[in-house]
């Protein structure tokens, strides 16, 4: 059966937008909202309304019948850590998104009560597929060398996982049977360990882990880190490196990869260097991953927005196809990896998870 879903991916200052039949996307829409509006509201949540009613003007221009709609699918934001898979939206789950129940602040939060409002209104279903929240971390990948101090995870874990799934059936191959290294390339950079379809260790990449990126530190030296601090006082611009102000912009004051990189083919050496940093160290973690794999690595994927450079992707290659073939898939599919988990849901071939807003993992697992 071609089922019809419209999924809704909120950013910023902008809301993704993508109505489905079956796994072929029949419109999409990046609605745009104006930055002062947003600023009106006190809180993401608050929201809520005037992006709806932004969204159903797109969708009446685009002549898109919502009461034909199968299941409505949301970016899921604000909730504990969970397992991967899709998730029905259900009261508890409504109730993390709404307060950022996870501590973070984002408009991802938005993506399952939008879901939900239209869900309601038509009587459907409505779903979140492998949330920002994402855990499947081995025990092992959690420790640190400090006693009660343990590693979270924050990936592009919809990105990731839907990358590892499209690149396995066009194989032949079942996501579960494979192991792969999978990277997501943007704003932020994701290296993850995927084996047998647990996405078992990566970076974090709101605690400042990973490579450098357009907009964070990257992993830090802690002793340095630490100094740092003490230096600059001001906790909310400490903070903001490792999210919005560390990387090419503390370096170079911007955060727009292909101007960096056309200033370094240009002979400029800050950017040259900045640029050759980020490459070496997304090459190094690739290399981590892989142990942790114990080198048992069907494949190195590539993924987001950075891998629509020929060059990088070639430098990533000549570093790393020893371990692994590597492919890139430049973008994303997060509206695709939101209509295919519900359709899987749809199709029986994998069931509903429910969110019990117990996290997955606490010290007390131990």
């Amino acid at each position: 059966m071609s089922y019809k879903i419209l999924t809704i991916n909120p950013g910023s200052t902008s809301t993704k937008v993508g109505f489905f039949e079956g796994d072929e996307l029949k419109f999409s829409v990046n609605v745009s909202h104006d930055a002062s509006k947003l600023a009106e509201f006190g809180g993401i949540s608050e929201q809520l309304p005037y992006r709806k009613e932004i969204i159903l003007q797109e969708l009446e221009k685009a002549g898109v019948d919502l009461s034909s709609v199968d299941a409505f699918v949301g970016r899921g934001g604000g909730l504990l850590a969970v397992e991967g898979g899709t998730y029905k939206v259900g009261d508890v789950l409504l109730d993390h998104a709404r307060r950022g129940a996870n501590g973070i602040q984002h408009p991802a939060q938005l993506g399952s009560q939008l879901a939900n409002e239209f869900a309601t209104q038509f009587n459907k279903p409505a779903f979140v597929v492998n949330p920002p929240d994402t855990d499947e971390l081995i025990l092992e990948a959690r420790m640190t060398g400090i006693k009660g101090v343990y590693r979270n995870v924050h990936l592009h874990a919809l990105n990731l996982k839907e990358t590892a799934i499209r690149h396995s059936n066009l194989n032949g191959k079942k996501y579960e049977d494979c192991n792969y290294i999978v990277c997501h390339i943007g704003g932020g950079i994701s290296i993850s360990a995927h084996r047998q379809g647990k996405m078992i260790d990566g970076n974090d990449i709101v605690g400042g882990e990973g490579p450098m990126a357009p907009t964070r530190c990257g992993s830090i030296p802690a002793a340095e880190m630490i100094r740092y601090a003490f230096d600059h006082p001001d906790k909310k611009e400490t903070l903001a490196l490792t999210t919005k102000a560390g990387g090419f912009v503390s370096h170079l004051g911007t955060s727009d990869a292909l101007d960096v990189f056309n200033r370094a083919e240009a002979g400029d050496k800050d950017a040259k260097l900045i640029w050759d940093t980020m490459t070496y160290q997304i090459v190094k973690y690739i290399g981590a991953m892989s142990t942790v794999l114990h080198g048992k690595v069907d494949g190195i994927l590539l993924g987001g927005g950075m891998v629509h450079n020929k060059k990088l992707v070639a430098d990533i290659t000549e570093a790393c196809s020893w371990i692994a073939p590597v492919t890139a898939y430049p973008g994303e599919f997060e509206l695709e990896a939101m209509a295919a988990g519900a359709i899987r849901v749809l199709d029986g071939e994998e069931q509903a998870k429910e969110y019990t807003g117990v996290p997955r993992w606490t010290p007390d697992s131990i």
